[in-house]
């Protein structure tokens, strides 16, 4: 299943004037995949979505790209952890819920619903990190913050899944990190269209371009 994406000509207008990459330089870049973990995408699991598992080409081909042209790949899990400081808030999470729980169950490392999906094309010298917390940058282990710092990554290339929650929160703390930000819209998922394109208007207004794998593909040279 794939997204209707509405994203208004006035929008991207107004937006170019903060941030418009017309190229990029796959050494000073990475691709960010976001969460494309079983949880998320296989119908069975508590998160399963079908827009999410709909990407999985897309992200895929970017993936491949990204490698092509030299760039870094970075592939996130959302994970749980009880212990601090990669513990949420306890009230964030209401135990007594049946779904709350299955789903913390699910995210936690090691579990099977945990992993990313099998059919997504992890290539041997990527980086796969687990995340504590919605964004990717806020994250107590710090861990994508020192894999950009480690290769002095400029612009950051973000896909994967949920755009209006892990996705929006990690570009826009992309964009207050300094980081030059692209969002592919084709290669994100939400719940909905409506949700999907919400976080597409506010981030391509002040936070990110926003463009499509085949743009980004063509700006890595693919082919």
């Amino acid at each position: 299943m794939k997204h209707r994406i509405d994203l208004p000509d006035w929008a991207v207008a107004r937006g170019s004037g903060l941030n418009l990459f017309e190229t990029i330089d796959p050494a000073r870049t990475a691709l960010v995949v976001i969460d494309m973990q079983r949880i998320f995408l296989c119908e069975q699991e508590v998160f399963g979505n079908p827009y999410a598992l709909g990407i999985i080409p897309a992200v895929n081909r970017l993936a491949a790209a990204m490698r092509a042209a030299g760039g870094r790949v970075i592939w996130t899990r959302q994970t749980v952890s009880a212990a601090p400081p990669r513990a949420m808030p306890a009230w964030q999470y209401d135990m007594s819920d049946p779904r709350v729980a299955c789903a913390v169950e699910a995210m936690v490392a090691g579990a099977h619903a945990h992993e990313l999906h099998p059919a997504m094309a992890v290539g041997p010298d990527d980086i796969v990190i687990d995340k504590y917390r919605y964004s990717a940058l806020l994250c107590p282990d710090r861990a994508l913050e020192q894999a950009l710092m480690k290769h002095r990554t400029e612009m950051l290339v973000i896909a994967g899944t949920l755009t209006n929650v892990c996705c929006e929160s990690t570009a826009r703390d992309g964009n207050m990190m300094g980081h030059k930000v692209i969002l592919v819209s084709d290669a994100t998922a939400a719940l909905s269209d409506a949700e999907h394109n919400a976080a597409l208007l506010n981030l391509r207004l002040t936070f990110a371009d926003v463009r499509t794998t085949d743009a980004v593909c063509a700006m890595l040279g693919e082919g």
